[in-house]
């Protein structure tokens, strides 16, 4: 199996069931707490190599059959990040229906649910377990970037299932199913913004050259004929 430009029905369908047979039961992920993980990987500020993250999608690696289910495996995972960096480019407005983010939603999320119904709590554990993996890099952006911090606080929400007033040791405000609501439908944007955060924080920046300073006897640059320190250099 090789990797596709995004996840089919069949293979989400795959992913999901290998996650909860391999992965839930030894403390790893399940579908969308991976999704919301590789999401963070795909809009933060370093690249971080598969090496590294797998391990924490499986809680306890599994042990493959053979090297040919080994790749497999990872053909899927990749196929995953394949979607996730192709969805954190679109805004909410333009996102395709095949790169919606990957969350259990009622089948009619529109009617009346219980405000217990926690809907993107483990697609938000997710993103905060992959923002572990460069936590410093993260606080950097946080401390430069207000805007970034308001969008933590919203996945905090969705995580925590309230919100947390000035008095960190007071009992925060339980949010209801409608807030979740809200904010999950915001997902899209908050990549989309993050994602084109990340690719101006690493555009190479040409530096500023300045002009040397000529010598003073020598002619001035300005076509005057007169010496640099009788010209421009006498100021």
């Amino acid at each position: 199996m090789k990797p596709t430009p995004y996840l089919d029905d069949d293979q989400i369908e795959r992913l999901s069931e290998l996650l909860e047979q391999r992965a839930v039961p030894f403390k790893g992920f399940n579908l969308e707490a991976l999704d919301g993980y590789l999401s963070a990987l795909a809009v933060g500020p370093d690249t971080v190599p598969m090496a590294e993250w797998e391990p924490g999608v499986w809680g306890t690696p599994p042990k493959w059959r053979d090297g040919d289910e080994r790749r497999d495996v990872e053909a899927l995972l990749q196929t995953h990040v394949n979607t996730v960096t192709q969805r954190v480019r679109y805004g909410a407005d333009e996102l395709p229906d095949h790169l919606a983010p990957l969350l259990w939603l009622p089948e009619k999320p529109e009617d009346e649910q219980p405000d217990e119904l926690d809907v993107g709590r483990d697609w938000a554990f997710g993103f905060f377990r992959g923002i572990e993996l460069r936590e410093t890099a993260w606080e950097a952006w946080l401390d430069e970037h207000e805007w970034i911090d308001e969008i933590f606080a919203l996945l905090d929400r969705l995580a925590s299932g309230e919100v947390m007033g000035e008095d960190p040791d007071e009992p925060g405000t339980p949010i209801d199913y409608r807030e979740r609501l809200e904010i999950i439908a915001g997902l899209p944007s908050m990549l989309a913004d993050l994602h084109h955060h990340r690719i101006d924080a690493l555009t190479p920046r040409e530096p500023i050259k300045r002009a040397e300073t000529p010598d003073r006897n020598a002619p001035c640059p300005c076509g005057s004929g007169k010496k640099y320190k009788k010209c421009c250099g006498a100021a």
